[in-house]
């Protein structure tokens, strides 16, 4: 008979048990280098092929992470097993975040061999730490997917075609997403049901939700950074095509955006998201719709938006360059889209509010041609804060007599 696991590498369930641990924080660290990587290939790639190459790559940097924290959900960090395990991870990903500039170059074959190490290693260890646990026979099946994901991986990573690496790579992302859709259906094995997939919903929220701190955290960086290159010694702009007060301008801009984007997720829809899913009586369902397939929208658009201000610092002045006026609108239009896709699965309702700015950033697209940058810019974050605001007047309590001791509508508690 198989040997039992030993029970504690596993975590105490109940309730606030499942806190956030310091080696957890501590493995995200490697993921704000993959999100600086990532926004950088944007900028040194400015075209629909650079976009589209680049959002595959946040695809499997994004299934890495969050394959990693279904895993620690479960398992106890804090026991030196899990620990050892998530430092090996850590060491891959680095490896593989560092080679990501080049990953349609020369460093195809080592990040195809990170993925398929990742994939298939992790689910190794968890399926040796399950064994006698109900969840066995689902790492199992998780581990089944893997292995076919990471011979795809490595299939790409060992083809000197581009478009052939990105085929295999792509099947390789959607073997990893279609398995979480079926179950991870294996012939012999059965497939999945979320209702055993029972996670703690408040750990998994935010987890998430720090990766969005981490691209956000990005986003800021990148701001700093580049007024930080055009400053002189004496701080004076030293670029040749800085203008002083478009510049400080647009530095304001960029500030602005990123704290409106900030609050537009983390003001209510984060925590009430966070509770709603821990109390859910099926917390897998919510985890992998609203937060596993959903979420990476948002880190994308925010990824977008960074590569726009960096953008925009540079040129503020310069008017009507497509591709600028793409990543403006296109990162937040993608962030909204995530924030409505978010709300609408989590509470089964339409924010008119986010889809009222898809629509103003789509005429916005029309006016892009005849204005500034930076003007641009300033635009799309008018967009969120009014966003922002609108959310903030429809939670104000209806006035007349009565209603100060009134108790707030729900659907308004749970915009």
């Amino acid at each position: 008979m198989a040997e039992a696991a030993p029970r504690n590498l596993l975590r105490v369930r109940g309730e606030g048990t499942a806190r956030v641990t310091n080696v957890e924080l501590f493995f995200d660290l490697v993921y704000v280098f993959a999100v600086t990587q990532l926004s950088h290939y944007l900028l040194d790639h400015l075209s629909l092929t650079g976009a589209l190459q680049g959002s595959l790559l946040l695809a499997m940097v994004w299934l890495l992470w969050v394959y990693t924290v279904w895993v620690t959900n479960w398992l106890d960090p804090e026991r030196i097993p899990v620990r050892l395990m998530l430092l090996g991870l850590m060491l891959v990903s680095l490896a593989m975040s560092a080679a990501l500039p080049t990953a349609f170059g020369d460093s195809g074959l080592l990040i195809g061999l990170a993925y398929a190490v990742m994939q298939i290693g992790r689910s190794v260890f968890t399926v040796w730490a399950l064994r006698g646990q109900a969840l066995l026979r689902n790492f199992q099946r998780i581990l089944a997917w893997c292995c076919l994901s990471g011979v795809l991986a490595i299939g790409g990573g060992l083809t000197a075609s581009v478009p052939v690496r990105a085929t295999l790579w792509l099947l390789a992302v959607g073997v990893d997403l279609l398995g979480g859709v079926t179950g991870f259906y294996t012939p012999g094995l059965g497939r999945s049901t979320t209702m055993e997939w029972n996670i703690e919903g408040g750990h998994f929220a935010e987890r998430c939700q720090a990766f969005i701190l981490i691209a956000l955290g990005e986003s800021i960086v990148v701001t700093g950074a580049t007024l930080a290159g055009l400053l002189g010694p004496r701080g004076a702009l030293s670029s040749p095509h800085a203008d002083r007060p478009a510049t400080i301008a647009a530095f304001a801009v960029a500030f602005i955006g990123s704290a409106a984007l900030w609050w537009l997720y983390f003001d209510r829809s984060a925590e009430e998201g966070a509770q709603l899913i821990a109390q859910s009586a099926d917390p897998g369902r919510l985890g992998r719709s609203a937060f596993h397939f959903i979420h990476p929208i948002m880190v994308a658009g925010i990824i977008v938006v960074a590569a726009a201000d960096d953008v925009v610092l540079i040129r503020p002045d310069a008017v009507g360059v497509g591709s600028t006026s793409w990543l403006i609108l296109g990162g937040t239009g993608l962030y909204v889209a995530g924030l409505l896709a978010f709300k609408l699965t989590v509470w089964g309702r339409l924010s008119w509010q986010r889809v009222a700015a898809l629509v103003a950033l789509v005429l916005l697209g029309f006016v892009a041609p005849h204005v500034s940058a930076v003007v641009l810019s300033g635009c799309a974050a008018a967009v969120v804060i009014a966003v922002v605001v609108a959310d903030y007047l429809a939670d104000r309590p209806a006035a007349g007599p009565g209603v100060a001791n009134a108790a707030p509508d729900a659907g308004n508690d749970l915009r």
